[in-house]
């Protein structure tokens, strides 16, 4: 007796064909679009989830988690600084105390944790999309995303003619770290202007990323590093504490947000 039941090549197409056609379909709209799938990003989606809305995190990468994953200078550890130890307490990840509020752990099981986390509480991802632009309404407010396939980048200008599709959403958030790529797509038309990120200053930078963390134009929210890029914040290097924070900081003003078109 065979160990697996039976079927062909055609039946597994079929499945992944329409299970995905099914779900982009569904996601056409939602409550809240998160470009990046770092560790901002992967929080505000975790969170938003957990509060019940209809999520979906775009990536260009084919992998989710962006710097979380590596740690610092390709060792696998990152540390992040009290009160952020909490967040790993609600993962579940084990850590250890490296120095006076300083805490260490292991990136990947750290970032595996998080992106699990963040489907479970329903969030729905969509690896190697690219934001092309965005929908702004009559009135002035970000009201969807304009994808398209990330590796046309990559391909030459005469065979990458492919026209994107358009995300309706309630709201944005600009997790796309130092480049803070949807912030910048305002910059280009002269409606928000970006005051580059700063050197790196890990003390000053978490602090001011977590609390500058918010709307910087209607429909739009910036977290993590996007943050400095907008406001021209320190860098804060390996450590991730004020990420996490700015992601759950986002996630609150995003509900916020939500709750108020809502009524």
């Amino acid at each position: 007796m065979p160990l697996f039941h039976p079927v062909t090549e055609g039946e597994i197409t079929r499945a992944i064909v329409n299970s995905f056609l099914r779900q982009f379909e569904e996601y056409v709209s939602s409550d809240v679009i998160i470009v990046g799938g770092g560790p901002s990003g992967l929080m505000a989606g975790k969170e938003l989830g957990k509060a019940g809305l209809k999520v979906i995190i775009i990536e260009r990468n084919n992998y989710l988690g962006g710097g979380f994953w590596a740690g610092g200078f390709f060792m696998n550890k990152f540390t992040l600084r009290e009160p952020a130890q909490e967040v790993l307490d609600e993962l579940g990840v084990p850590y250890s105390r490296a120095g006076e509020g300083l805490y260490v752990a292991d990136a990947p099981h750290a970032c595996s944790k998080l992106i699990g986390a963040a489907g479970d509480s329903g969030v729905k991802f969509f690896n190697l999309i690219l934001l092309e632009d965005l929908v702004i309404r009559e009135d002035k407010r970000v009201a969807g995303a304009v994808i398209n396939w990330s590796p046309i980048a990559y391909l030459p200008r005469e065979i990458a003619a492919l026209d994107p599709v358009p995300l309706e959403t309630k709201v944005i958030i600009d997790a796309t770290g130092h480049d803070a790529s949807v912030a910048r797509k305002l910059e280009r038309r002269g409606m928000l202007k970006l005051a580059g990120e700063g050197a790196l200053w890990i003390e000053e930078s978490e602090e001011a990323v977590v609390e500058h963390t918010g709307e910087v134009y209607p429909g739009l929210i910036v977290t993590g590093m996007a943050v400095a890029s907008v406001y021209g914040l320190p860098r804060m290097g390996p450590t991730f504490g004020g990420m996490l924070l700015s992601g759950k900081r986002a996630a609150e003003v995003a509900l916020a947000v939500v709750l108020t078109d809502s009524r």
